[in-house]
Formats: structure tokens, C-alpha cells, sequence
């Protein structure tokens, strides 16, 4: 079910965070520097933050939330209420995402623009909490895109070790370590590098963010 343009899909139960960077160039997608310039990082990387909120924009939630390193812009569509990242390392930043929210919340963030409503929906529909504490989503390099918590608890994220290929096995390990009852995501694979980039553009042909790799691979020539 989808919502109109103006409008996004009926309340559901869960709150929606999107942890996001506001695409500035130099300051996103810096590892597709080179093939990409800096400029052409922050277009790749607001395409996927755009096709990440219309996902998210297209499934029941009880609110909708981008947690913003840097300021809103055009890409923000109807639907989102917006909230400053806290300062930090980034298990702090995920756990006062979390300490902020009341009720079942899942976080996802913008580097996986290939997600849809249909992977997001075992997390999001009515009854995605049944006889369930949390849902973890696994990233191919070793992290996690998805991470939600049927009662939001900082303590479960902060000390896991970011930006490592074994945070993701660490931050489920945590979770089963208390005791959750975990569902599983389908694993996706993160925007981080070219060959990133263009395996992700495959995956989601009809989507922003292939629209606009396209239009820049025949300018680097890749």
C-alpha cells in the first residue's frame, strides 16, 4: 500500500529512524573519491538518501524520523519530522537515537538505497512484534543497516565496536546476550565504494539513485 504524493502510508506501530549526513559534497561517500568528485559523492549520496525515504515513506509508521548530521533540504519529503544527531562516536549517536524514542523502533540509514517496502514490511506490519524483541538487518561489508528494538534501550548499542567487519556480528551478539528475541532482515549490501555503487545501481535499476550513477558513469567513463 502505498500514500499520495503529498501524503505518506496509514500510522502503523512502529517509529521509523533514519540516521542520515546532510549530502554536502567532501563530507559524504568519500571513499567514491576518486572515481567521483566530491561533488558527484553528494549527488549519488542524496539520491540514496531520497530512494531510502521513499521506502520508508511507503509502509505504515507511527512516525517518521530523520536523525540529521547538518541541515534539511529539498530532499526531504512530507511525512518526516527531523532531529539533530547527538555528538559522539557512532554507537553513541545510534543509542540517543534510540534513548529518544518511545515504543517499537527500528533505524535504518542511507547507504542502502536498493531497500523497498517489501524488505522493510516483516519489520514494519501489524504483528512484526509478535513473539519478537528485535529485527537485525546485516550488512554485506560486516556491519548492519537495520537494527529495531521492541523497547528502545541505549545501553544494547553503546561500547559495540563501529566501522569494523564485525560490528554487525557484535551488535546481534549483544542482543542475544540480553536475552531478545531476534528476527532477521534480508542482508543488503552498503553504498561505500564504487564497485559498491554499481552493484547496489543493479539491484535497484528503477530507482534515484541508478538514475544518477547512470548519468555519471558517462562522464568518468567507468
Amino acid at each position: 500500500m502505498t500514500g499520495s504524493a503529498d501524503q505518506p502510508v496509514r500510522p502503523g506501530p512502529t517509529t521509523v529512524l533514519v540516521i542520515a549526513k546532510e549530502p554536502v559534497p567532501g563530507r559524504v561517500k568519500t571513499r567514491l573519491t576518486p572515481p567521483y568528485t566530491p561533488h558527484q559523492a553528494a549527488w549519488l549520496a542524496e539520491a540514496a538518501l531520497y530512494d531510502t525515504l521513499q521506502a520508508v515513506r511507503a509502509m505504515p509508521a507511527r512516525r517518521r524520523v530523520v536523525v540529521l548530521d547538518g541541515r534539511p533540504g529539498n530532499w526531504l519529503p512530507a511525512g518526516f519530522d527531523v532531529r539533530q544527531q547527538s555528538p559522539g562516536g557512532l554507537d553513541e549517536r545510534l543509542a540517543a537515537a534510540f534513548a529518544a524514542s518511545a515504543g517499537p523502533t527500528l533505524l535504518i540509514g542511507m547507504d542502502t538505497p536498493q531497500v523497498t517496502p517489501q524488505l522493510l514490511a516483516p519489520a514494519l506490519d501489524f504483528g512484526a512484534w509478535d513473539d519478537c524483541d528485535a529485527w537485525f538487518g546485516a550488512a554485506d561489508d560486516g556491519g548492519f543497516w537495520a537494527l529495531g528494538l521492541a523497547a528502545p534501550d541505549p545501553r544494547l548499542l553503546r561500547g559495540v565496536p563501529m566501522s569494523t567487519d564485525r560490528t554487525g556480528a557484535a551488535q546481534r551478539a549483544r542482543l542475544t546476550a540480553a536475552g531478545l528475541r531476534v528476527r532477521d532482515l534480508p542482508p543488503l549490501r552498503d553504498v561505500d565504494t564504487a564497485a559498491d555503487a554499481e552493484q547496489v545501481a543493479a539491484a535497484a535499476p528503477d530507482g534515484r539513485f541508478a538514475a544518477t550513477l547512470a548519468g555519471l558513469t558517462g562522464v568518468t567513463g567507468r
